[in-house]
């Protein structure tokens, strides 16, 4: 079926064709490394389709990957695409029933695993560009390898161009018989490197500055006019690509195009089309999807501005952004070798040769720093809450697994031990992130199914990106596709992730509007058939998208809006008017906008407050609140969304119980308390003995101990609420209820207070601060109080030296160290030297350790010497 010589001619991969059917045949899975532009994902999937029974699905981590290897597979067999090889992407679905090759995105495939664990009528799965390390893909290697435990029949191959090759060759294979590595090392061209680093920092405080990318137009300008072939220009985001590719059209005797996922399938087309005679020579301005998984062919020149656009969680204000950083130097060097894939070339970095040997080993997987809510929603469909049975590449981190449970918990979908409930099973059968499923089931009742579906599709595909108001920009997209807009797209096979796509393109409105009709059409056709508009459908969007994100309905405050959840964020021109908004994106900020919020947001919607207290009802509190004014405790009866009040009345004090004035602390920190010096020297001894013991001596970390108030501060926070007056407790009683008991006994032998020396006297030890540990405990004494110490003592059960500072009569430094008996071997003669014609009247003997100083408890000429401070 097909002619893999007539395939592969000319392509490297080629010669490794038959080390990759013989590995399927024999161990049914392999693990194949071959760099860019060897042809391994041109002729990996119809070699495997050769050997195995039914279809080959393959992954690519884009869609316009999965696009454009279908199209260029399809046109070297000789058919149609989608005759033989075909695609599912989100939105499009271009497949015959007997196709043998399908292209997918990982989340499709995800999605159809969870409908289909057994994958019938699937021969061969190919996850290719694994060493990208989507979170998809991720799930997938875990998932893949149990579905291989029940069906023995299943092939799974990873393919990469770069990758830890034996470890996903354990992971996929066993410990005992991991994958056969198939490999091919591609034919090097001469790669000439060009330094080109911008006279001004490439980032400031709010991302890529304009006179960066002004440089970067300027080096491709200079560089094409240096070199032949064409250019691939390689920019961190959308924006970035938008600005410099508008900057070089017209200025450069070239085709300029753009290649990122939002631009449509023709120029997406375009742009990675095999070269002819007689083209005129590109240009082509590309995210860093042209990094690995697409070959742009005709390439001689790449200009790298060295930087990426990767994900951030901010836990503790609830969102996520996409932050711009120095690209990893593995993605650097893939980016150089698109240059001399095909013929010399020359690589342009943006940068300097000391900030390319600064860059990150290694690409940071993607699971490190994504919101889980959706990934952990699978695995609980699956039966694998948490991942934790699954052999995954890498460990799912327990921060972000315990904040995606609470909203899945919150809206029902797992129980406490994050197994899937049956409202969790409804919400992961729609094909959107778990929260806007939620939105869907609920929000359809109450606005229609159609509007919901309207809203959601906008919201999740984030077609109207370039208008922050959701309803707008869902009215505006109405109005392009028509009164029928998607209710003839064409069917999908449950294409998407967790997430959808990121902005839209405003040069492609009739575009971005069937593909919003096609997705509206989609998820209409999957909500239950009850309908209905019982709640004011004046303000659609808001209600439906307050209830996705329930902690983002905002009310204006000041110059910033102020959200539930009690994060602060600024909003766009277009969405300051309003007095409510539900916040469908916000994003951490570079800089500080908005009088320091730190936040901005990206895509809202008008609400009022009827639905917001419907959408956020949940939220709803009535309670006694305590502040702190002045040192003084004042009370007030508040009704509130969250942390936004709706209400307040001044109460008095006494009014207060003993949680309210429980959160003051926790929101103005114990510091509203003070430590006094006697409680400060516990916290500090107790901090080391944490540090250097363990368990179970406690936390005294401010967060761990405002978490725990309860435990060890009631009855003195309960008297405070009755007398108003917090500055009046002492912390000190209240941390030793901390103490672990039977090794409390032990507390002052491990890190006393005080140190007895052999002159009598009992010195303070200064122990570090809480929040430091693994500094030194310090004895401040005069040297004559230690002569006869012949080593420095020990706390800590041995664990840590005492540090002494020695001083002169006058007390003055004259040395320190934490090695007593060193110091009298060596730099003491110096300092006595240097000290006995200065003090004559205090002791410095020739030989420091005279057994009469061990002896007889001495200090200048034989005083007796008391507690020293």
């Amino acid at each position: 079926m097909f002619d893999i010589s007539r395939i592969g001619s000319g392509l490297p991969f080629a010669a490794a064709t038959a080390d990759l059917a013989a590995a399927v045949r024999e161990a049914r899975v392999a693990v194949v490394e071959a760099p860019p532009g060897t042809g391994k994902t041109t002729l990996a999937p119809p070699v495997i389709a050769g050997e195995v029974a039914g279809r080959v699905v393959v992954t690519q981590p884009r869609r316009v990957a999965a696009r454009a290897a279908a199209h260029r597979l399809a046109a070297l067999t000789g058919t149609a695409t989608g005759q033989l090889v075909g695609y599912t992407v989100r939105g499009e679905h271009l497949l015959a029933p007997g196709a043998r090759i399908e292209m997918v995105t990982p989340g499709v495939l995800l999605r159809r695993l969870l409908d289909d664990p057994g994958l019938d009528g699937v021969g061969a799965v190919v996850l290719d560009e694994v060493h990208e390390r989507g979170l998809d893909t991720d799930l997938l290697v875990g998932l893949l390898a149990e579905v291989r435990e029940l069906r023995e029949d299943l092939v799974l191959v990873a393919m990469s161009a770069t990758l830890d090759a034996a470890g996903f060759a354990a992971l996929i294979g066993t410990a005992a018989a991991p994958a056969p590595l198939v490999g091919v090392s591609a034919e090097r061209h001469p790669l000439a490197e060009r330094w080109a680093p911008p006279p001004s920092p490439a980032l400031d405080a709010r991302g890529v500055t304009a006179a960066f990318l002004t440089h970067v137009a300027d080096v491709v300008r200079r560089a094409i006019g240096e070199h032949p072939g064409d250019a691939l220009v390689f920019l961190p985001g959308v924006r970035e690509v938008r600005a410099v590719a508008g900057a070089l059209a017209g200025s450069v005797d070239a085709e300029v195009l753009q290649l990122h996922g939002q631009v449509g399938p023709r120029e997406q087309d375009r742009a990675v089309a095999a070269r002819r005679e007689g083209d005129r020579r590109r240009v082509v301005v590309s995210t860093s999807l042209a990094e690995s998984s697409l070959t742009v062919d005709g390439v001689r020149i790449v200009v790298d501005a060295g930087l990426s656009r990767e994900p951030r969680r901010d836990a503790a204000r609830g969102m996520s952004g996409l932050v711009t950083v120095r690209c990893a130097r593995p993605s650097a060097d893939q980016r150089a070798g698109r240059a001399a894939r095909q013929d010399a070339g020359v690589i342009w970095r943006c940068y300097d040769e000391a900030t390319y040997s600064t860059l990150r080993p290694d690409i940071t997987p993607e699971v490190a720093n994504a919101d889980l809510t959706g990934a952990l929603l699978s695995l609980a469909c699956w039966g694998a809450p948490r991942g934790e049975t699954l052999r995954l590449p890498t460990a799912l981190p327990t921060a972000a697994v315990r904040d995606g449970e609470e909203t899945l918990r919150a809206l029902g979908a797992v129980d406490d031990a994050g197994r899937v409930t049956v409202h969790g099973r409804r919400l992961a059968a729609l094909p959107v992130a778990p929260r806007w499923a939620r939105a869907l089931l609920d929000g359809a009742p109450l606005v229609g199914r159609r509007r919901a579906a309207e809203i959601v599709a906008g919201a999740e595909l984030d077609l109207g990106r370039a208008e922050p108001d959701l309803l707008k920009a869902v009215t505006d997209l109405r109005s392009r596709a028509g009164d029928k807009s998607g209710r003839s797209g064409r069917g999908t096979a449950h294409p998407g992730g967790h997430a959808g796509g990121r902005g839209s393109d405003p040069e492609r409105p009739r575009g971005d509007a069937a593909r919003w009709g096609r997705e509206v059409a989609r998820l209409e056709r999957l909500l239950p058939q009850r309908d209905g508009a019982r709640a004011d459908s004046g303000r659609p969007a808001g209600l439906v998208v307050a209830l996705a994100y329930p902690e983002r309905i905002a009310r204006r405050t000041g110059a910033s809006y102020l959200l539930a959840s009690g994060t602060r964020a600024a909003a766009p021109a277009d969405l300051d008017g309003h007095e409510w908004l539900a916040i469908a994106d916000v994003t951490r900020a570079s800089g500080r906008p908005a009088g320091g919020t730190g936040a901005v947001i990206r895509t809202a919607a008008p609400i009022d407050l009827d639905g917001a207290l419907l959408a956020g009802e949940s939220l709803v509190v009535e309670e006694v609140r305590g502040a702190l004014n002045a040192g003084r405790l004042t009370a007030r009866r508040v009704r509130a969304l969250g942390a936004i009040e709706l209400s307040s009345t001044p109460v008095p004090a006494s009014s207060l119980g003993l949680g309210a004035v429980e959160d003051v602390v926790r929101r103005e920190g114990l510091e509203v308390i003070g430590w006094s010096p006697q409680a400060d020297t516990l916290r500090r001894r107790l901090a080391l003995l944490r540090h250097h013991l363990g368990d179970p001596w406690p936390d005294v970390s401010d967060e761990a101990l405002l978490g725990r108030l309860g435990e060890w501060l009631a009855p003195e926070l309960a008297r405070a609420a009755e007398s108003g007056r917090l500055g009046a407790i002492d912390l000190h009683d209240p941390l030793r209820r901390l103490l672990p008991w039977p090794e409390a006994t032990r507390l002052d032998e491990l890190v006393p207070e005080r140190l007895r020396l052999p002159s009598g006297a009992r010195v303070r030890l200064e122990y570090p601060p809480f929040d430091a540990p693994d500094g030194a405990v310090v004895c401040a004494v005069r040297l004559q109080e230690v002569l006869g110490l012949t080593a420095s003592p020990t706390i800590g059960e041995g664990r840590l030296r005492v540090q002494f500072q020695l001083l002169s009569p006058a007390r003055r430094p004259v040395a320190i160290t934490d090695d007593l008996a060193s110091f009298w071997a060596g730099p003491y003669a110096q300092v006595r030297a240097d000290m006995r014609g200065r003090y004559p009247k205090h002791a410095w003997p020739e030989d420091p350790l005279d057994p009469q100083y061990a002896a007889r408890p001495r200090t200048g000429r034989g005083r007796a010497s008391g507690d020293r401070p």
